[in-house]
């Protein structure tokens, strides 16, 4: 369980196809505190560390996981949301966040209004019915809030704290983006189709 309030910047160091693909991620956590076997999400997804170094951890990463997500884009140097799972007594300062991405959204626009930058993006149309004015939704791990919405398009305000935070002060036109769903929104709709 996460919050989506991402709290360091790692780097691909090494990818690695063996079974499944292996990559290595530069962190600036201090690994001594990171168990063998916890969760991280990575860019929004939830994986599980095989490997510990001093500056570096490892994940391993199924074909499944790699189909649903922007995984398969990941390259050597390629800079990467992390957030550590919530435990008992952490501070809620997003929503809650599974780190089990729904699908992928893509990067319609990008525009600078002031010193924040609105981006539009496209969710696939399975998923855009999870998605509200002022709802919740988490791209590539971050939580934020949705501006408006129309159709299969909706809109993200990024203010300047937020991009030099995460990796969204790199954002391009034509991205492809890891999109998790608010929870809330999945039950609630679960609950109109059932009654």
């Amino acid at each position: 369980m996460f919050t989506g309030i991402i709290t360091d910047i790692g780097e691909v160091r090494e990818l690695e196809q063996r079974g499944d693909l292996r990559a290595r991620i530069v962190t600036g956590y201090d690994t001594q505190t990171i168990d063998i076997g916890a969760s991280i999400a990575c860019n929004g997804v939830c994986l599980t560390v095989v490997a510990l170094g001093s500056d570096w951890f490892d994940v391993e990463i199924s074909a499944e996981t790699v189909s649903k997500t922007n995984l398969a884009s990941w390259s050597v140097g390629y800079r990467v949301n992390l957030e550590r799972a919530l435990k008992v007594g952490d501070e809620l300062g997003g929503h809650i966040v599974s780190g089990h991405v729904d699908g992928q959204a893509e990067v319609i626009s990008v525009q600078d209004e002031g010193d924040s930058t609105r981006v539009v993006l496209r969710a696939p149309k399975a998923l855009a019915r999870f998605i509200a004015s002022k709802g919740s939704v988490a791209l590539n791990g971050t939580s934020l809030t949705v501006n408006e919405v129309s159709g299969c398009d909706f809109g993200i305000n990024f203010i300047p704290h937020t991009k030099v935070a995460t990796t969204w002060g790199d954002v391009q036109e034509g991205d492809r983006v890891n999109l998790e769903i608010d929870t809330l929104a999945r039950y609630v709709a679960r609950l109109a189709e059932m009654s």
